[in-house]
């Protein structure tokens, strides 16, 4: 039996959306407030999806202090209380969610191997989240 599970997770980090690629005006047109200069915070909620056999002696898809492990320490030690422009991950990219969704996923692909990384989904605010699963189109 393949069964999907989703494990949910809260991290809190600043950026600053900015293109060195664009003038001044083209970023605050582009980005408005989130262009702002001295950046600005989310608090993040970050849900985690993968696939697998269910193990008939245990009843789950992957052991879940492997999959929480996995996600401290690669994802929240990595970008907790973090301003994401100063992370290697987006020194030539713009650290928008839609970046931030696919570096994720990358991370966690390579990373945990224990089950199929399904998808990763990143919620920025109550009106916005974000969903990379890796390859396919990003869906908003």
């Amino acid at each position: 039996m393949k069964a999907h599970l989703t494990r949910r997770y809260l991290f809190s980090a600043s950026h600053r959306l900015h293109c060195d690629g664009l003038s001044e005006s083209e970023n605050q047109a582009t980005y408005g407030k989130c262009n702002n200069p001295h950046g600005h915070g989310h608090n993040y909620a970050l849900e985690v999806t993968v696939s697998g056999q269910v193990n008939p002696q245990t009843g789950m898809v992957c052991n879940l202090v492997d999959l929480d492990g996995a996600v401290h320490r690669e994802v929240l030690e990595r970008f907790d209380h973090v301003n994401l422009n100063a992370r290697r991950e987006f020194a030539a990219t713009v650290p928008t969610t839609e970046n931030l969704s696919e570096v994720i996923f990358n991370i966690l692909k390579q990373r945990f191997t224990a089950a199929h990384l399904e998808e990763v989904r990143l919620e920025e605010t109550m009106m916005n989240s974000f969903e990379y699963a890796g390859g396919a189109e990003l869906r908003v």
